[in-house]
């Protein structure tokens, strides 16, 4: 068991976690409910990928729910399984699309575990106001956060977002299920002890849908709320407890850390958005055609030079490819859904110009990683001129963010695919909606159900 200097330290995070009083400022508020609805976008854009369809019909044939009390309803979907099951599938779906938010010193994402197990809880909640809601989903954002940087700190492997994810979910679990501090730390070590701890890079050289492991993160940390409840006991987590770590968790409740997650414009790996943000303001700059390009040359970073360089065969390869996401936007001015499945994969223009496109490792964009995740371009037009780029940060983080309207407009282009545009207008209307004290976090989730809007 851990010493007493590491039981004060739990202390002061179970005190941060579990206090229904927990003063959260009002931009974090506000914050935390952008990145919600820009995560409830993302899933409803990934409702229909194939991955999503085999998730969620895995979650209601094998993760069944013998009482109500025990199940919650599948997102975009309507049917119902068990509360794990359901934060499994609908982490699963959002991963799977890769459109949503980040924070750089994770190396990864929360909202997309986080989310999913908010709804699921939320439903045996019926008196949850809004802003409840987005005051645990904050502290959930907090705990997550923290725990990855940790893990980062004290192991060599680099790991996915479900190996601390995880630990998010428990906390948001133990929360909303009124769970003591006790409890709580049971949670805590079952969720790391059982975390999956898998290998990024193995599924950034072989894309599938595993993704970031987000959705076994969800599953285990609301599976270890669930368990802790019920009496089953964790080794203490120590990417919580350990003494090494104490720093990381000093600050808690005095920096949130939600307030610099990064939104995505585009459903791509994040890596590969410094180098699309250069080819970005080069197209408004210099206004060229794809056809005018000859040739594309791109610096950045060991991680995004590593993704995949050939012709993607699949989504999973599509957005995990530095090369293709350019050529989409170089084609299309934007990457939506419909680029990286079904036709888009096959887009003619979008092939010719990806066989015009060589990537590099730049030692100078390595040393930036990971607090910035930067590129640069040069292109050679067919008139014969040379235009580049300079060094180009990604987009969307605290340093240059995306305005309200660029997000409202990101909201409309990945919940397109599902949603009516008179639905899609009222999940925004609870992007503020979601602060009034009167509102409760119910009518958000009404919104959601069932996956289309006709027969």
């Amino acid at each position: 068991m851990p010493d007493a200097a590491n039981s004060l330290q739990f202390d002061a995070i179970a005190r941060f976690a579990l206090d229904p009083a927990l003063a959260v400022p009002e931009d974090v508020l506000l914050r935390m409910s952008t990145l919600l609805i820009d995560t409830l976008g993302v899933a409803a854009g990934a409702s229909g990928l194939d991955v999503a369809v085999i998730a969620r019909d895995y979650a209601c044939d094998y993760h069944g729910a013998n009482r109500v009390e025990h199940a919650a309803t599948l997102l975009f979907d309507g049917r119902r399984c068990s509360l794990p099951g359901a934060a499994w599938a609908l982490a699963t779906q959002i991963d799977n699309l890769d459109g949503h938010d980040g924070y750089n010193p994770t190396k990864g994402h929360i909202g997309c575990a986080l989310v999913p197990a908010l709804f699921a809880l939320a439903e045996h909640r019926p008196d949850l106001s809004g802003r409840q809601a987005l005051a645990a989903l904050a502290m959930g954002y907090e705990v997550a956060a923290r725990a990855a940087v940790a893990l980062h700190a004290t192991v060599a492997d680099y790991h996915t977002s479900g190996a601390w994810n995880a630990l998010g979910v428990a906390a948001l679990g133990s929360r909303l299920r009124g769970h003591g501090g006790d409890v709580f730390r049971q949670a805590l070590g079952i969720a790391e002890y059982h975390g999956p701890r898998s290998q990024m890079m193995r599924e950034i050289d072989n894309p599938t849908m595993l993704r970031d492991g987000s959705g076994m993160g969800a599953y285990v940390g609301m599976s270890a709320a669930l368990l802790a409840e019920r009496g089953f006991t964790g080794a203490p987590a120590i990417t919580v407890e350990g003494p090494e770590v104490a720093h990381v968790w000093a600050d808690l409740g005095q920096d949130w850390t939600v307030m610099r997650n990064y939104i995505k414009p585009y459903p791509i790996c994040r890596w590969a958005h410094g180098a699309l943000e250069a080819l970005r303001q080069l197209m408004a700059a210099h206004d060229f055609a794809a056809e005018e390009v000859t040739r594309m040359r791109v610096g950045t970073f060991a991680y995004s030079a590593r993704l995949f360089a050939g012709v993607p065969q699949d989504t999973r390869q599509a957005q995990y490819s530095l090369g293709f996401a350019l050529a989409v936007l170089l084609v299309h001015g934007r990457i939506a859904p419909e680029h990286v499945t079904g036709e888009g994969l096959r887009d003619p223009r979008v092939l010719a110009a990806l066989d015009r496109i060589a990537v590099r490792e730049e030692p100078r964009h390595s040393a930036r990683y990971p607090e910035g995740r930067w590129s640069d371009i040069t292109i050679t037009l067919r008139d014969g001129r040379v235009i580049a780029s300079g060094d180009v940060n990604a987009r969307g983080g605290p340093e240059d963010p995306l305005s309200e309207q660029e997000i409202r407009d990101k909201l409309f282009r990945m919940a397109g695919v599902a949603l009516s545009d008179g639905r899609i207008r009222a999940i925004w209307q609870m992007r503020e909606a979601l602060l009034d004290p009167a509102c409760k976090f119910s009518q958000l989730a009404g919104l959601i159900h069932p996956a289309t809007d006709g027969p």
